[in-house]
């Protein structure tokens, strides 16, 4: 069954794309590549052109999130799959695939209404190397684990499932957490590569697409400096630092400029071959400032 391989590409739609701008170099350490358009600018963190497209917008949350396809025999296969179970998409024109710097891409939307794409060939700046906004001791781990792992809106966990297992992800529960509410939550995790995970839901109600997402570094120190500079900033951090049971990744959780979080992580373990559950995590991550949707003591 053709499937994706990756969490590609995102973009945000931002209204303080100053804020953004001295937010993810100083303090997350990713490469800005301007382009030729005022409206918005691009967020490298390896060889690929760029990972994160960052909108003008009078809005903030998720704009789109972009799943890779092997190529394209697979990208025609993908096409023939959706139709198949009833799913509705668009064949992007030649322009909306230029400003995705890729061969070909696909519009559509989960369950949730959340925009997604499916492309495949994004453009590689090989004679271009990645250039970190601040100084770092390694980089970003991507390769063929995609950029990092986000939490979405889901209105409909059960479809929301069915949705991303027909895109060729694989998922379970993975924490039973009892929530402040009363209620027990039990997120579930899916992955489409050797990254633990990429995608995640099932928190209850969100008011924006997206919850967090997570970024790693391939050295520690990398994660330590980011820390520090989100504290010396006095920027929000909604989890302390602490090391999660799944996917065993060492990580704090910080406020974006847009209202959201962003996880950044270090040392998470691949994904795992047989199902487990889990009611805590092994140690830290307790929570501090509130409003962002991750007020749980795990």
């Amino acid at each position: 069954m053709v499937q994706v391989t990756e969490l590609g590409y995102m973009g945000f739609n931002v209204t303080d794309m100053g804020a953004w701008r001295d937010y993810a170099t100083k303090c997350v350490g990713l490469e800005i590549e301007e382009g030729d358009r005022d409206d918005r600018f691009y967020l490298r963190m390896d060889g690929q052109h760029h990972r994160f497209t960052v909108h003008q917008s009078d809005e903030d949350d998720l704009a789109y999130a972009g799943w890779r396809v092997k190529g394209f025999e697979e990208f025609k296969a993908m096409q023939q799959h959706l139709t198949a179970n009833g799913v509705d998409f668009r064949v992007a024109s030649e322009e909306e695939c230029e400003e995705r710097f890729v061969l070909g891409l696909l519009k559509l939307e989960d369950p949730s209404g959340n925009p997604t794409e499916i492309f495949y060939s994004p453009q590689m700046d090989v004679m271009k190397p990645f250039h970190p906004g601040r100084p770092m001791y390694g980089k970003f781990l991507t390769g063929n684990q995609g950029i990092g792992h986000f939490i979405i809106r889901s209105l409909d966990d059960d479809a929301t499932y069915a949705f991303y297992s027909m895109l060729g992800l694989e998922g379970s529960v993975e924490y039973k957490i009892k929530l402040p509410n009363g209620m027990i939550a039990k997120p579930v995790f899916m992955h489409c590569n050797d990254r633990q995970h990429s995608l995640a839901f099932g928190l209850g109600p969100m008011e924006k697409r997206i919850n967090h997402l997570m970024l790693e570094y391939t050295e520690l120190d990398d994660l330590g400096i980011a820390h520090d500079t989100a504290r010396r900033e006095g920027i929000d951090v909604a989890m302390q630092l602490g090391k999660h049971s799944n996917d065993q990744a060492y990580t704090f959780y910080f406020a974006t400029p847009s209202g959201w979080l962003l996880e950044l992580g270090h040392g998470a373990r691949e994904a795992v071959r047989e199902q487990e559950h889990y009611t805590g995590d092994i140690f830290g991550h307790k929570p501090e400032a509130t409003g962002y949707g991750m007020n749980v003591d795990i």
